[in-house]
This record gives structure tokens, sequence and C-alpha cells, in this order.
């Protein structure tokens, strides 16, 4: 193992890379750990080069992040079909809106597959983004550099450090209560929201306008931690090593149309004709690194009334603040919208996590995290007026 300080370097052995950031999580606050696909000039050619949660892989998959788990970030990079504009790829983490310093988080690393190893000192650190390492061409070969720079800023100034620029919160694709003439935004070497948005006690709904080329394709994820802890309970109760959490939703559609997407049963859904909402895959084994998908046909919002998005855990006694789960709705042109499940308990094992509204043509998403017994209760509670009978899958 070849172990690098800050302004060492190493050779990279091979052009194919698998990088892992490993970091000691922090209480109430995010680690985000990106990738910066760069120029001769230091700066992104444009909003394609950057490899983050809202993009996850960039250079037609040359550069891509293939797992993230709370203290965990794993990219892959095959340097060998980079552009030969690319001089750089520069690896950064940002804490989510600042709320800690990197002082904070007692260990972080960037491991890579050949042997190398850049341990990251933050004792005293004030700053709240950082610039870990970078590989970049040397003499027609590429090398490895451990950085480890920081800006007290956090994300934005890191970003335009790169020539990207952030969209500001007020810029947010928020419905205006009144309506007002368009401000005229200047042309910008790169304008793209690189902030999530996290729907939690305090900010529990949002709504984003629908643009003029409607919305697209609306990817709904439930990730969660798959692996066993070893604890009595739900995860000691289970036959195996994976967890068996579902995502799934209930949708009504304009004309009165009511149903349920779901593995149970099923019910898969379809995207392309009624209800325009398709489940794709059920991940029974845990081995799917980034859980499971709910797709709604955006461009059809049009024929909905309301989804209601829930997860059950289909095996087990509940015990959701174990389970790590994250729900991030991703609609093209705005901001990824986050609700984390575990920031209560919720005894029962069906969770109600977000209702996405059509409210005059915009998408109105609001936060829920309420828990039943099961699928009755939740439509009782929700007055959706289904029957329900047992099922499996």
């Amino acid at each position: 193992m070849i172990s690098l300080v800050p302004g060492a370097n190493a050779s990279v052995a091979s052009a194919q890379v698998i990088v892992t950031v490993s970091y000691k999580p922090l209480s109430g606050a995010d680690i985000d750990i990106s990738a910066f696909v760069l120029a001769a000039d230091g700066k992104v050619r444009g909003d394609q080069d950057m490899c983050f949660f809202g993009q996850k892989e960039v250079c037609g998959g040359a550069v891509q992040i293939t797992d993230t788990a709370s203290g965990r970030s794993t990219f892959t990079l095959d340097l060998s079909r980079l552009e030969a504009a690319v001089d750089r790829v520069a690896l950064t983490a940002t804490v989510h809106e600042n709320k800690a310093s990197f002082s904070s988080v007692s260990q972080l690393s960037v491991a890579l597959s050949s042997g190398v190893e850049a341990v990251i000192p933050t004792t005293g650190m004030v700053e709240t983004a950082l610039i870990l390492g970078e590989f970049y061409r040397r003499q027609g070969a590429w090398k490895f550099r451990c950085v480890a720079q920081g800006f007290s800023g956090g994300l934005e100034p890191l970003a335009k450090h790169f020539g990207v620029e952030v969209a500001s919160p007020a810029a947010e694709p928020v419905v205006a209560p009144t309506q007002a003439p368009a401000p005229v935004v200047p042309p910008a070497q790169s304008t793209v929201s690189l902030r999530k948005i996290t729907l939690d006690k305090t900010r529990s709904t949002i709504s984003l306008e629908k643009p003029g080329a409607g919305f697209g394709e609306i990817k709904v994820n439930l990730n969660w931690n798959k692996a066993s802890t070893g604890k009595r309970g739900f995860f000691g109760s289970l036959k195996n090593d994976a967890i068996d959490l579902d995502v799934g939703c209930l949708y009504e559609l304009q004309d009165g149309k009511k149903g349920a997407v779901q593995a149970l049963g099923n019910s898969f859904g379809n995207l392309q004709g009624e209800p325009f909402i398709q489940l794709m895959g059920d991940d029974r084994s845990g081995s799917v690194s980034d859980g499971e998908w709910l797709h709604i046909n955006g461009k059809q919002w049009q024929q909905m009334k309301q989804i209601l998005v829930f997860a059950f855990i289909y095996d087990g006694a509940p015990n959701w603040k174990e389970t790590d789960g994250i729900v991030t709705i991703h609609i093209p042109g705005q901001p990824p919208i986050e609700v984390k499940l575990n920031e209560e308990g919720g005894r029962y094992g069906m969770c109600a996590i977000a209702l996405l509204e059509n409210d005059n043509g915009a998408v109105k998403v609001s936060r829920r995290v309420d828990f039943h017994k099961g699928h009755s209760d939740m439509d009782r509670a929700y007055h959706w007026g289904m029957r329900w009978a047992a099922g499996s899958k």
C-alpha cells in the first residue's frame, strides 16, 4: 500500500480504477462526494462534466458513481476512455448545507484499487468543502495526487473554482405566489443546481413549476442499508443477510381511476399506458447497489391527480431507524428532492413517505413519513377508498 500525504503523488498502474472515498459519518449532516472532469484550464466544459448525486455517470460511463452508502462512496474510472481534452478528474467532498466543518469528520480517506491511499488530515479544518485528490495527465501517463484543499464557503466556492455557476436557493424552481415577469439570466459557462432539497419537519413541502418542455421522466429511488447489523429485532429476525424493503405507490388519475403499483401481487404498472407509472424490478437480494426505482411518465402529468409513495418491510419486525432508508425524487432540470425514513421510529411495517399532487400543472411534493399496520390502514388514513386482499410476491 502506497500512502500519500497532501501534495504527494503516485503513478496510476491501470487505466481502469476503482476509487473508494471513506469517511466517518456526521450526526445531523450529510457528506456528498462528487467528481469534476476538467480541461487543461482547470474548468469543466459544461454540466456534462460533473459526476454527483444528480448525475451519476458522465463521459459515456468513463466516470461514474457505482455505490453510495453511509460513510462510503465508490467511483469507477476508465481513464483510457477520456477525451484528449480532459486533463484532470478531481474528487471532492462537501458537507450538505454547511451544517458542520470537516474538523468534525474524524476519518476521511481516498483508496485506489491499485493500492494507493490518501488519508486527508481533518484536524482543525474549518472548511465545509474539500478537493480530496485528483487524477492528472503527466507525459502521456496518468498519476494521482493527494490535494486536501479546502473552501470555507462550502459547495458554491468549490464549484465556482471549477467554472460552475451554482444556482442560488432563490433561483430554485419554486412556484411563485404571484405572477411576475421572468428574470433575464445572463449567459454563463455552466448553470446547474448542485443543491439537494431535503424535506423534513422544518420544510415539508415544495412545488415545482412545469417547464415548457414538460417534466420528462420522473424517477423515484428508494435506497437503504441492505446488510444485517447482527442486532435483535428486525435485522436479527431475517433468515439471510439481505433486507427486503419495497417501494410502491397509490395513484389516482384525473378521471377517478385508482390503483397501486408495487411488487406485491406483481402490480408493476405501465410507463407508456395507464397508470403511466412503473416499478423497475424488485430487489429482494440486496445485490442492486442503487436500490429500487419507480418511474413516472411526466409527459402524462396532466392525466394524474395524486401519487402517494410508500415503502414497506416485507419481512421481520419493523425498525425503520436502522434501515437508513432514503427516498430521492429526480425530476429532469430540478434539484433532487430527498426524504429520510430513519428520522422517526415507527413500529409498523408500512410507511407513507411522500405525496405528489398535480397542483394546476405543478408537481407539489409533501413529506409524510407516517406509519401504518398495512395497506388497508394507510388507505383509510388517506381516504383512497380501495379494497385490499392478502397478496404475495
